[in-house]
């Protein structure tokens, strides 16, 4: 699951995900807009201990590949940032390789011998897990550029914006005094001896 979420200035968001024994639990985050660009992540395993303690980054990830089950809690905490809000990209994945322990020991009870199918098809599997892993941190570089890209654009348009009602303002002001210094006065009501 790929989420975007907002995390408020000088709060903490927890996110739970239920994990089957067995199965292999992967969380990631990465900051994409917001004060300095990093937050806190901890991911608490489901009997309360923290095994991914907070680290105040950019980006981090946890992975555990042998989980004995239950709800992990996923937290990104926004606390040391009392004005900045973050928009951060979670990404949280489930993965139960032991289903096709259980798909394959179903075949052989077919008499069906094919093991080095069923072990090629965990191997793909496996890899197109680590290339939507891969692709997720993209779309999250990608995602961040962006902002950034749209938040220097933004700077860059309003102090120009600035700049050039400074410099009319200027050139207003001086063709103002120019044509002041030529003013020629009309003192025709005094006459000269």
């Amino acid at each position: 699951m790929d989420y975007k979420v907002h995390i408020d200035a000088g709060k903490e968001d927890c996110y739970f995900q239920h994990v089957p024994q067995g199965a292999t639990f992967y969380a990631s985050y990465q900051v994409l807009k917001g004060g300095d660009g990093m937050c806190g992540f901890a991911v608490r395993h489901p009997n309360g201990n923290i095994v991914h303690p907070y680290e105040w980054r950019q980006s981090a990830e946890y992975a555990d590949q042998t989980s004995t089950g239950g709800y992990y809690s996923v937290c990104i905490d926004n606390q040391f940032s009392r004005f900045a809000g973050k928009l951060v990209n979670l990404y949280l994945s489930v993965i139960r390789y032991d289903m096709w322990e259980k798909y394959a020991k179903e075949v052989e009870e077919l008499d069906m011998n094919i093991k080095n199918f069923t072990n090629s098809i965990q191997f793909v599997e496996r890899n197109i897990n680590d290339i939507l892993q891969y692709q997720y941190h993209s779309r999250a570089r990608e995602s961040r550029d962006y902002n950034l890209l749209q938040d220097n654009n933004a700077y860059v348009l309003r102090w120009s914006m600035v700049q050039i009602l400074a410099i009319a303002a200027t050139a207003t002001l001086q063709v103002y005094f120019v044509r002041k210094l030529f003013e020629v006065k009309d003192n025709s009501s005094k006459t000269r001896i």
